[in-house]
C-alpha cells in the first residue's frame, strides 16, 4: 500500500513537471509519407524547409503562445515551402500543416531529452503520413541547438525556467529516469481511463 502511495505521489509530481514544461513549448512533428528510404530522406528536406521558413517568423517571440500566434497565419506558407522542397527532389506529394495537440513519447535528442506527454505541435504530414516521425521543438528553437550548454541557454531565452532547462538537458541529473516515471504514469492514467 505504501509503495502504491509513493508511486502515485511521484507520478503526480512528474506529470505536473511535464505539463508545466509542455506549456512553454511548441513541438515540431514531421511525418513521412512512408518508411521507404526515399520518403525518409524527403522528410528531412521538408523539416529543413519548414524550420528555415519558421525561424524568422519566430524572431522576437517570447513564449509558446506567441510562437503559435506567429505561425498560425503562416501555415499555408509553411505548407508551400514544404511542397517546394519536395518538388526540388522530384516528388509530387501533397503536404498538410496544422497546429495540433499531440501525444509524444519520451524522446532523447542531441544534448537534451523531453518527457512523454501532451504538447502543442506544428504538425507537417507528407502524403499519406504513414512513415516514421521526426520530432523536435520549434519554440524555443531547440531543433537548431546541438550542444548541451547551447541548448540550455536557448531554452532559458525561450521562456523555460532554469530548472526546466536543467531538467531537459540532464544538468539536474537523471532526466531519463524522471521521464520514464512520467511515461509510466501517463500509461497508467490511460489504462485507468479505459
Amino acid at each position: 500500500m505504501a509503495a502504491l502511495a509513493i508511486t502515485l505521489l511521484i507520478g503526480g509530481c512528474a506529470s505536473s513537471e511535464q505539463a508545466a514544461l509542455a506549456e512553454r513549448m511548441l513541438r515540431l512533428h514531421v511525418v513521412a509519407g512512408s518508411d521507404a528510404a526515399e520518403d525518409q530522406a524527403l522528410k528531412l528536406k521538408v523539416r529543413d524547409a519548414v524550420l528555415e521558413q519558421a525561424q524568422p517568423l519566430l524572431t522576437g517571440v517570447e513564449d509558446s503562445a506567441g510562437a503559435e500566434a506567429a505561425l498560425l497565419p503562416c501555415l499555408e506558407l509553411l505548407r508551400q515551402r514544404a511542397e517546394e522542397a519536395l518538388r526540388r527532389e522530384g516528388c509530387g506529394e501533397r503536404v498538410s500543416v496544422a497546429i495540433t495537440d499531440e501525444w509524444f513519447p519520451t524522446k532523447t535528442y542531441d544534448g537534451f531529452a523531453l518527457p512523454a506527454g501532451n504538447y502543442r505541435a506544428l504538425k507537417v504530414v507528407i502524403g499519406e503520413g504513414k512513415g516514421q516521425n521526426w520530432w523536435c521543438v520549434v519554440f524555443p528553437p531547440l531543433c537548431l541547438a546541438s550542444v548541451t550548454e547551447e541548448t540550455a541557454a536557448v531554452a532559458v531565452q525561450g521562456g523555460l525556467a532554469p530548472g526546466q532547462a536543467a531538467l531537459i538537458t540532464g544538468q539536474d541529473g537523471g532526466y531519463v529516469l524522471k521521464f520514464k516515471v512520467i511515461e509510466w504514469w501517463e500509461e497508467l492514467l490511460r489504462k485507468l481511463g479505459k
